[in-house]
């Protein structure tokens, strides 16, 4: 017994961090009516294709914005300021210092940093060397960060200081033989000035935020760039098919995967998004706050590349968790752009200093890597005066798949909607039966266009279960489409609950229980239950200590079918979540399942 589809709500995952089903036998099926019908709700500025051959890689965009741009100011870090024209410089000598040490085209080089001036130096140097970038998490714990070194087969390694000790214990059985090592100060005019060696000295010395380590093959990186800038940069033609990034999915349903982003891909959804904004957005000096990680590919493809082609300036927030920080950082900027995930917005939004700030020069506040809750989005809108601007996207996507007008978001009240596929995306919704689905029909999401990922670095088995042989990729999203193109996400598929044969999303859930005044984060969860098959579960971060589960059941028989009321009610400091601010429902889930059996 099936229950019909509620009114879907949605997931936006551009962290991509899941294993998707495997793709079902396709039943005859014409194409559905689905095809083509969000071209006219397009804005009038949005062209329906983009020229993907415009570059033929990272390299010569990067070139290209140096030389437009090179005076302008690309990135600010700890009080400090970079600019193009330097970060050309720096790219360049550490390309050098790269293949003097041998590092070959296609090689894979890890980078293991944090937002600060020492990434994008790090990232286009390994890219105009020719190498692939391997993105590395700094919080990666020892098995995890041994298992994406190994796996990529990467032979190079940057990595921040504060984390070397992490890569010391992770080193056995990978293939790294050359380390490069940095300081948060480092760069900050090359290290030499009293701020930076001061900064160093305080994290090492007196804060005690540097544990030792022992990695006797380390070359420090102001001693690689000096290497760098007295010697020749080979130029290295790169084509829009090799890979440029090996961008690992986050492994929280199963072990991390290396998404292969070709050039190609990563050009192309830079493009796609770019033409998106056109109209919203200028080359005249945008400013972006950037707290989301740049190796988190939502943040390296619209932060970091997007806003490069505009010669954007570049807020680099190293700890986003760090509210009372972040707001003294950006205490006297003026950024007319800016991205979070929910949670991250939602903890802007309770400090009192963001909501007396001036919002008068945001253009544009954008979300992805989770689902925005609606009482999330109101409140930011009540106290910046502008919308939320919500996409959709996943790693294997570049990330990004659809996007919301951002006119139409300006004028009508929050919808839940993840917007229309971007330019050059085809979309379509498969069922359980692996026929098409029609306008309305509810299926999982699938993705075709340029921006789709080679593959998975050496899993063809894992890259067959979801990319058939017409070049469609299975996401592992559920999502219906209305007649007017555009799209909502019900849930992951491997989230759903199941209650005595009833079909329960954990996103209604959640986004029922986010509007409770006292509640500041929630996640629902299925357990088992012998009677039901599972019983919905919830875990609270409270705003209020006051707040009872017997008063949350009570608000969820108000608002929710009694199937879906939750059965169970816990309540916690804190929920686990991965370093963009996604909540791990399945962390929750292998709690409960180890409680269980232990009983």
């Amino acid at each position: 017994m099936t229950q019909p589809i509620p009114a879907p709500l949605h997931m936006p995952d551009a962290g991509g961090s899941h294993m998707p089903n495997p793709v079902p036998t396709p039943a005859p099926n014409p194409a559905p009516n689905t095809d083509g019908i969000w071209y006219a709700s397009y804005p009038d500025d949005v062209p329906r294709e983009i020229d993907v051959t415009q570059y033929e890689s990272l390299d010569q965009f990067f070139d290209e914005c140096v030389a437009q741009f090179r005076e302008r100011v690309a990135y600010v870090s700890v009080g400090a300021s970079m600019t193009y024209g330097e970060l050309g410089r720096k790219a360049k000598a550490f390309a050098a210092y790269l293949q003097s040490i041998g590092v070959q085209p296609g090689e894979r080089v890890a980078i293991m940093l944090p937002n600060t001036f020492q990434y994008p130096v790090a990232l286009f140097g390994a890219i105009k060397a020719g190498a692939v970038v391997v993105n590395v998490n700094p919080l990666y714990t020892v098995r995890e960060l041994a298992h994406q070194l190994k796996d990529s087969g990467a032979q190079t390694i940057v990595v921040f200081e504060n984390f070397a000790k992490t890569l010391e214990d992770a080193l056995p059985g990978t293939k790294v033989r050359n380390v490069i090592v940095t300081g948060l100060g480092d760069l900050l005019a090359d290290g030499a000035n009293l701020k930076g060696r001061l900064l160093n000295f305080v994290l090492r010395h007196v804060k005690k935020m540097v544990p030792a380590y022992q990695l006797p093959q380390a070359v420090p990186l102001l001693k690689a760039l000096s290497a760098g800038y007295s010697r020749p940069h080979t130029p290295v033609r790169t084509t829009p098919e090799d890979i440029a990034f090996l961008q690992y999915t986050g492994g929280t349903t199963g072990v991390a995967k290396g998404a292969m982003l070709t050039h190609r891909n990563i050009i192309a959804n830079l493009l796609q998004a770019k033409a998106w904004a056109a109209g919203q957005l200028s080359g005249d000096g945008e400013t972006v706050l950037t707290p989301l990680p740049l190796y988190h590919i939502y943040s390296l493809t619209v932060n970091a590349l997007i806003f490069m082609g505009l010669g954007g300036r570049n807020i680099l927030i190293a700890n986003p968790r760090d509210i009372k920080r972040v707001m003294m950082i950006i205490r006297h900027e003026k950024f007319t752009g800016m991205t979070a995930v929910n949670t991250l917005y939602n903890a802007f939004l309770d400090n009192e200093e963001f909501r007396r700030r001036d919002f008068s020069n945001l253009k544009l506040a954008m979300a992805g890597g989770m689902a925005t809750q609606k009482a999330v989005a109101e409140r930011f809108k009540a106290v910046t005066g502008k919308p939320i601007v919500e996409g959709y996207g996943l790693t294997e996507c570049s990330p990004i798949v659809s996007m919301n007008p951002v006119e139409l978001s300006k004028q009508r009240d929050f919808e839940g909607s993840i917007g229309l596929p971007a330019p050059s995306t085809q979309v379509r919704f498969r069922k359980d039966d692996g026929s098409w689905a029609n306008v309305g029909e509810a299926g999982e999401l699938c993705v075709k266009g340029p921006q789709v990922m080679k593959g998975y670095w050496n899993r063809p088995d894992e890259t067959a279960k979801v990319i058939d042989d017409d070049g469609w990729l299975a996401t592992g999203d559920i999502g219906v489409m209305d007649s007017r193109g555009f799209i909502r996400l019900i849930d992951r598929k491997k989230d759903m609950i199941l209650v005595s044969g009833f079909n329960v999303y954990p996103n209604e859930i959640e986004d029922v229980i986010a509007a409770h005044p006292d509640v500041r984060e929630v996640a629902a969860i299925g357990v088992p239950d012998p009677a039901q098959g599972e019983r919905v579960k919830v875990f609270i971060v409270r705003r209020t200590p006051t707040l009872t589960a017997e008063q949350v059941i009570a608000y969820c028989r108000k608002n929710l079918t009694a199937y879906k009321v939750p059965k169970l009610v816990e309540f916690r400091d804190e929920l686990p979540q991965t370093n963009v601010g996604k909540i791990l429902r399945r962390a929750l889930r292998d709690e409960e399942l180890a409680k269980q059996k232990s009983a």
